[in-house]
């Protein structure tokens, strides 16, 4: 995994795409979400967001 993002950040830095950055950190925000909601106490609270 740490290969992965290491890699990723390399590819936005040489390429000039960190408006990419942004994007990458809102769809791991939502599957964090996602994970939590799947059998947790806060389902109810996250299923109101979607």
């Amino acid at each position: 995994m740490y290969l992965f993002i290491t890699e990723l950040w390399a590819f936005m830095r040489v390429r000039k795409k960190m408006w990419l950055a942004p994007l990458v950190v809102l769809m791991v925000v939502i599957a964090a979400l996602l994970v939590l909601a799947e059998g947790s106490v806060i389902s109810p609270f996250v299923y109101v967001l979607f």
